[in-house]
């Protein structure tokens, strides 16, 4: 799998469109910061919120439309055995 991830990362160089990717620590890492309705912030260990899936990393591409987003998506999803989510910045 990291063979495969790396061969997509050096294809994304390769094309021009890769603007940032970055991987992330375990769930376990995480800490959530909330306000409370007194307007202090909580902070706890772990993540967000609950949930067997969790994001272990992310790409930022420079991309001309959704389908040429969603074909990259095809071959990350392949890359890393996972779901890939794939969702354009406003």
């Amino acid at each position: 799998m990291r063979r495969d991830i790396d061969d997509l990362n050096q294809a994304m160089v390769a094309e021009g469109i890769r603007v940032f990717v970055g991987g992330l620590k375990p769930v376990s890492a995480a800490h959530a910061l909330r306000r409370t309705p007194g307007g202090e912030i909580l902070v706890t260990d772990g993540p967000y919120i609950e949930s067997k899936e969790h994001i272990g990393g992310f790409w930022v591409l420079d991309l001309p439309d959704e389908a040429t987003a969603l074909d990259w998506g095809r071959r990350a999803a392949m890359a890393c055995r996972a779901p890939v989510e794939v969702r354009a910045f406003h």
